[in-house]
């Protein structure tokens, strides 16, 4: 993870950016993926548009697709991957009232980032938890899933729209709109970027939505 809120402004990266880093193995984590970076080293190279029917970001991102979630569970199971990309089908956006659970996890969201040394003061909550519910795309004898979404931007535009959207509903319809309608429909070749906790290595999130036009 990168504490993003603590970067310099010429080192915040955009989604999709190419950047070069130093960065070593953390040593408290033994997910394959888990390396402490050096936040000061961070060079922005490049960053990846959407011209193009999102060409270049597909370049790097499709090479990296599993079979399914099903598939990044029992390697995650085994300590093979900690993240993946696979093609979910059949959709749905949930919005549920946040319980204290919830804010158990996103406490142990801020204890992932401690071994940068810095101490992380928590970001506002918010009370509405948000999940997709989905079958595997190509595994036909998935059983379905229901994964929590702490992407970024979701969170920062509930905290931003809602003195826009005075309305609770009309706020909480307005966020379906763009991640299920504006990500997830048959108009958009869809795929989900996951990635595990820490201490539980089945419990999975979605870090994000990948979700180029369909050809």
């Amino acid at each position: 993870p990168i504490p993003y809120r603590d970067l310099d402004d010429e080192k915040k990266f955009k989604k999709y950016s190419i950047i070069e880093v130093r960065a070593e193995k953390a040593r408290d984590d033994t997910r394959p993926e888990s390396y402490k970076v050096d936040i000061d080293s961070i060079k922005i190279l490049d960053s990846y548009d959407t011209s193009d029917k999102w060409e270049r970001r597909k370049k790097v991102v499709l090479p990296t697709l599993s079979v399914s979630f099903c598939e990044i569970l029992g390697k995650a199971q085994q300590n093979i991957i900690s993240l993946g990309v696979f093609k979910p089908k059949n959709v749905i956006f949930l919005q549920e009232k946040a319980t204290s659970k919830d804010q158990e996890k996103r406490k142990a969201c801020y204890t992932q980032l401690g071994f940068y040394d810095k101490r992380k003061d928590e970001i506002e909550p918010i009370p509405v938890t948000f999940k997709y519910s989905f079958f595997c795309y190509n595994a036909p004898n998935c059983q379905g899933h229901s994964l929590s979404i702490i992407d970024w931007e979701l969170g920062q535009s509930y905290r931003s729209w809602r003195w826009k959207y005075r309305d609770e509903t009309t706020l909480l319809e307005k966020i379906k709109e763009r991640w299920l309608e504006g990500m997830c429909t048959k108009k958009q070749d869809t795929y989900f970027f996951v990635g595990n906790w820490k201490r539980f290595r089945d419990n999975f999130m979605v870090l994000g939505v990948f979700y180029p036009p369909k050809e």
